[in-house]
């Protein structure tokens, strides 16, 4: 009787990965040193807006060790080249040039002017100092309202304007939903609040980095960045190489968050200065260098009107948001606060709504995706709604947030902002979240401290929420003007050994592809998980690809791999049926053998490869080959779910947050890796919990960035955060074969509102609506009191300002 092989997805397998990048074994781009290589250091200009008037390199290129001194005139005379931007979300949406250099003008604090080559890293930066530009300050426009004023200052006087773009969606004219007007001016509970996305910057744990190698027939750049594919296509575009000259790598990279999903001017600078020189060249920034430079996230007023029912039923819901771009645009920048167009409605059956975004140009670094990239934006503003009017009507929010949502037997259901909801189960997600917490228990011990007037309070916060990710169907991308499509690309190499290689083009940095995919070919194809190796991020070896962003690497990268070994098994069974002398039709495949159907005669994959290999007995015309890719272009999006529910406990004396205890149930649909979904969760949470409490981009009035070290810039260390309980429920996804969802994002989405949601829950009944993120203490303790003094909470009147803080963290 033959054994039954356990099946490998589902199993919790420790990360093949993990030998090397725990014990630093591995090759991060910083560490590729080649013969002969010079080093790249950029100058950064320390004004916010100024024109250049002169740039004089005498003293640098005479500095010791220096090899060549570049400004935008040397590498680009004529101002031709612009870094790309690959989603123009309206037809008349501006687009400045993005120089590689700055010639004229700057129009950021940090934007680079020049450049020194050397032949070490200390000689480049030092040469620096050699450099002398003569500047005429610009007057500088910081904050959105600010920038849209009649007389603000313009970002790029050529505009004429600081507004980028308008994009607008009405259910009532796309006729997925009623008017929105009629709703609000119906609706017996008119809510209306402000809410901030406060700047935040990416700070993943590598740097960026590129090193260029010309010197063969074949440009080579090794880049630590998410889109080796994308990036290579643009840099062809962009710059002029022909694409079939250039060879993209992404090493291991140490991170990303969508902080690495960008075609950097450092990546065409150092190509340009390799070509020119023929030498290779290696530019790494410094941490300073990440935290001004490198794109930043969020950044958003969110202003929400919502009506309802007197029994809670909500009628309508209109958002009008302003999106701050930065000075420029990034490569799908003004697309991320369109994405969360389609999730403000969320889980809830809303049947009238009405979405605007205002993109603006001010004189900061630019933004773009960061974690979630639009979707945790609006996560954030209608489950903070949703408590907000479950407070104004007398509400559990909980059971407010039942009343509204999709009901499981309801889908697949068709939202009011257009997508279909293909399968989900919030009652299921809730109720377990709710055991898991303690729900009522706790509910009854903040009844209790209300009434003693502790002076630390428990709050309760919660968000149910849902995502699209698995981006995305190429016609729905292809409908929003975006600049490529959703696809994916993966292929199966059968050694002659029996062995498998997986090539991908959904390239990792740090999701556990390699264990993951491994998983999955085992189970389809029948071989031993140790006999699959997984090779991505290299545009020679892989070379098609739309990479990695937008949880989308399972749901569609895993996808393209399944259907590659389908196409594998459909080779080798015309092959095997020859070789046992029968019908394909009449064979069946099962853990990895072909046996003829109602006997015991069967032969395995790995010898069916064997004897392709040898190719002494195939049948007429077949080639000597299993190997088979495959290209998938998903049919919808994936739409994974949870409840995340958090207490809270606020000291009112002080206004310091605890975090006593967080509980999320996430439905990611069919799970591959149960150990890599805990991970991906945890470091969601994290982040999301970040954004709630600590962290913030923050800009002086000359546009500075005065939050530029990690001594400035708050992020939390495990003593920051509780310890997390998390679980699971599972409604696979209909629309794909492995019933697969998405988790890369969900716990930043959802653990940013549970979060604010328990603070403002904490200290409402002392009239405080909200507190502007991060909840630092000195931001508590003032909405306590203005809440005493009946000013009401910051939701209520926030403006656009400056987004600063003063030194002890309140809002100015």
């Amino acid at each position: 009787m033959t054994a039954t092989i356990e099946p490998e997805v589902g199993k919790a397998r420790t990360r093949k990965e993990d030998a090397r990048l725990i014990t630093g074994r591995t090759r991060w781009t910083d560490n590729i040193t080649l013969p002969g290589m010079l080093h790249i250091a950029v100058l950064r200009s320390p004004f916010a807006h100024a024109r250049i008037n002169s740039i004089d390199t005498t003293e640098a290129r005479g500095m010791p060790g220096v090899e060549a001194v570049y400004t935008a005139a040397d590498l680009d005379p004529d101002g031709a080249i612009g870094l790309p931007c690959a989603w123009p979300v309206t037809p008349d949406m501006k687009h400045p040039r993005r120089p590689v250099l700055a010639d004229k003008q700057v129009n950021f604090a940090g934007e680079g002017v020049a450049a020194v080559v050397a032949r070490s890293v200390a000689e480049a930066r030092d040469a620096l100092e050699g450099i002398d530009v003569d500047y005429d300050e610009l007057p500088v426009v910081l904050g959105l309202e600010n920038a849209l004023a009649e007389a603000a200052p313009l970002v790029h006087e050529d505009l004429g304007t600081n507004r980028n773009a308008l994009w607008v969606f009405d259910s009532g004219e796309a006729g997925t939903g009623g008017s929105v007007e009629e709703a609000i001016n119906t609706g017996e509970v008119v809510l209306k609040r402000r809410f901030r996305q406060q700047r935040l910057v990416p700070a993943f744990m590598e740097p960026r980095s590129c090193v260029v190698d010309p010197t063969s027939a074949q440009i080579t750049m090794w880049s630590a960045t998410q889109i080796p594919h994308i990036l290579k296509t643009m840099a062809a575009l962009t710059l002029g190489i022909p694409e079939h000259k250039l060879r993209v790598i992404a090493p291991d990279v140490g991170g990303g968050f969508g902080g690495k999903i960008a075609v950097l001017p450092e990546e065409a600078l150092a190509l340009l200065v390799a070509l020119k020189l023929g030498k290779p060249v290696k530019w790494t920034e410094t941490r300073s260098e990440t935290m001004q430079t490198a794109h930043h996230g969020r950044d958003q007023i969110q202003d929400i009107t919502i009506s309802a029912n007197r029994d809670g039923t909500v009628t309508g819901l209109k958002v009008e948001l302003l999106a701050d771009m930065g000075a420029y645009l990034g490569l799908v920048g003004p697309g991320v606060p369109i994405l969360g167009a389609f999730m403000f409605n969320a889980i809830y059956k809303i049947p009238a709504y009405h979405f605007a975004c205002t993109n603006v140009f001010t004189n900061t670094t630019l933004t773009d995706a960061y974690r979630g990239a639009g979707r945790p934006e609006a996560t954030f503003g209608i489950e903070r709604m949703m408590d907000e009017l479950a407070a104004e009507i007398g509400m559990d929010p909980l059971e407010l947030r039942e009343r509204n949502w999709i009901k499981h037997e309801e889908f697949p259901f068709t939202t009011v902002s257009g997508l279909t909801y293909d399968s989900g189960n919030y009652e299921a997600a809730t109720e377990k979240a709710k055991q898991l917490f303690d729900y009522d228990g706790l509910r009854r011990e903040q009844a209790e401290r209300r009434e003693r007037n502790d002076p630390v309070q428990l709050g309760i916060g919660i968000s149910t929420f849902t995502e699209m990710c698995g981006l995305a169907p190429s016609r729905v991308l292809g409908s929003l003007d975006y600049g490529a499509g959703g696809w994916e690309h993966a292929a199966i190499r059968m050694l002659p050994t029996g062995k498998v290689e997986v090539i991908t083009g959904s390239s990792a940095h740090g999701q556990g592809h390699e264990t993951a995919w491994s998983q999955i070919v085992a189970d389809q194809l029948g071989v031993p998980f140790e006999d699959v190796e997984v090779l991505h991020g290299d545009t020679q070896s892989s070379h098609k690809g739309l990479d990695t962003y937008g949880s989308r690497s399972l749901a569609v990268g895993g996808i393209a791999v399944v259907k590659a070994a389908d196409k594998v098994i459909a080779k080798a069974r015309t092959i095997a049926a020859h070789l046992m002398e029968c019908s394909p039709d009449d064979l069946e495949f099962e853990q990895g053998k072909f046996t003829v159907r109602g006997t015991d005669k069967s032969t395995t994959i790995q010898d069916v490869v064997f004897a392709t290999f040898m190719a002494h007995n195939l049948p007429e015309g077949v080639e000597p080959s299993v190997d088979s890719e495959a290209v998938y272009d998903p049919e919808n999006f994936s739409f994974p779910h949870g409840t995340h529910l958090c207490a809270a406990e606020v000291d009112t004396e002080t206004g310091r947050v605890q975090l006593r205890s967080y509980v999320s149930v996430d439905d990611v649909g069919a799970v591959v890796n149960p150990l890599i979904v805990e991970g991906q969760v945890h470091g969601g949470l994290a982040q999301g919990i970040a954004q709630a409490l600590f962290e913030e981009a923050v800009f002086n009035e000359s546009g500075t960035l005065t939050t530029g070290t990690f001594a400035d810039y708050l992020l939390p260390s495990a003593a920051d955060l509780p310890s997390f309980t998390t679980d699971r429920t599972e409604t696979p996804s209909t629309t794909n074969p492995l019933g697969v969802k998405g988790v890369g994002e969900a716990g930043t989405i959802a653990s940013t509102p549970a979060v604010v949601n328990a603070v403002v829950d904490a200290i409402r009944h002392l009239g405080v609506n909200d507190v502007e993120m991060p909840c630092s203490p000195m931001r508590v303790w003032s909405a306590i009191h203005r809440g005493r003094t009946g000013a009401g909470g910051l939701g209520a009147e926030a403006g656009g300002g400056l987004g600063s803080i003063d030194a002890t963290g309140g809002a100015q």
